[in-house]
């Protein structure tokens, strides 16, 4: 055997022996279903899996198979995700299922180069449906595993750049042992997520201390290298509460912005007031500051309160404005982002 095989073969015994010496029970390893585990890679896209796990067990129940799943209304789909950000996630899940039930009788695909063709399916879960739910010999290659080959190979790629993705997929792909591609994967994903974390690693404990290339050159707080930086947008947001009674006016996000799909209030600026009268916006004192991956968003609600006998009026503006006219009951049953959820439970809605 020559050394470089030998030395790829070390490392990937050190990582699947630490892997076994501290194990996750986390639900979807106990399964190979691959419905099951394409949701938990879903879900646990750029989220923790402290915080994706209540969505899994919360889809499993709701929809236990991809039927369920196909079959359920997208407002039904986005209504569970609530909350849990990046909304595009859940209607390519949506989508996702519904092709495989119609197109492909339920049965998932059980090759890389099928599995990636779905949509929402990109080569790391394509990787991770196929090694955990199949066996195939696949390496995943996430921002942990990038940063886990980059520090101990001593990689200093931009791992931001366009060649870097096939860089470190042909080097996972050399390591992966062909006897035990899922636990494998399983291990270098959870030893860059709890060993080899992005500040302040436990070097001091790590089986691979000896034969790091960054630890050695005390480079750890270096690799792996990221030079592109996303650009963050300040955004203020001015809603208008409309409120009849107990009823509120909503309005569905289209597409083309953030939170397509979701129910959230009226802009100020952008909505012409329903009647001329007494009844003028009364602005809230607190903000709100959401952040997301690409925006901060700043928001201030104002209220309107509408008298009761115009109650048929302001049905008939919100038909012709394209607003929904809600009672207060069913406020719960719409999917709403994070921000929106905040300001009814301060409202004690």
């Amino acid at each position: 055997m020559n050394s470089k095989k030998s030395e790829n073969q070390a490392f990937s015994n050190q990582i699947i022996s630490w892997y076994r010496e501290n194990p996750r029970e986390l639900p979807w390893r106990e399964t190979s279903d691959p419905y099951k585990i394409w949701l938990s890679e879903i879900i646990l896209q750029q989220t923790r899996v402290a915080q994706g796990l209540p969505y899994y067990y919360a889809f499993t129940q709701t929809f236990p198979t991809v039927k369920d799943l196909a079959l359920a209304s997208e407002s039904e789909v986005l209504r569970l995700w609530q909350g849990l950000g990046y909304y595009s996630r859940a209607r390519n899940l949506h989508s996702c299922a519904k092709s495989i039930w119609n197109d492909l009788g339920g049965r998932f695909p059980s090759s890389y180069e099928s599995l990636i063709k779905l949509k929402g399916v990109g080569s790391y879960t394509a990787a991770a449906i196929s090694s955990f739910a199949f066996g195939e010999v696949k390496a995943v290659v996430d921002g942990n595993v990038f940063r886990v080959l980059s520090r101990y190979f001593g990689i200093d790629t931009d791992i931001a750049s366009g060649r870097a993705k096939k860089e470190f997929e042909k080097l996972a792909n050399q390591l992966i042992p062909e006897k035990a591609p899922a636990e494998f994967n399983q291990a270098m994903m959870d030893f860059g997520a709890r060993q080899c974390i992005p500040k302040n690693p436990a070097c001091e404990n790590c089986p691979l201390q000896v034969t790091c290339f960054a630890f050695k050159n005390d480079l750890v707080g270096q690799l792996p290298v990221k030079i592109n930086k996303t650009k963050v947008k300040e955004r203020k947001l001015d809603y208008l509460v409309i409120q009849c009674g107990d009823h509120w006016v909503w309005k569905k996000r289209g597409a083309g912005d953030i939170w397509t799909g979701l129910y959230d209030f009226p802009l100020l600026e952008s909505v012409l007031l329903p009647f001329e009268g007494k009844e003028k916006p009364k602005p809230l004192s607190k903000k709100y500051r959401h952040i997301l991956s690409h925006q901060r968003l700043d928001a201030s609600f104002s209220k309107m309160e509408i008298p009761a006998e115009k109650y048929s009026e302001l049905s008939e503006w919100c038909k012709k404005e394209g607003y929904l006219l809600v009672n207060e009951n069913e406020i719960e049953h719409l999917a709403k982002p994070k921000l929106i959820v905040n300001f009814l439970n301060d409202q004690g809605i």
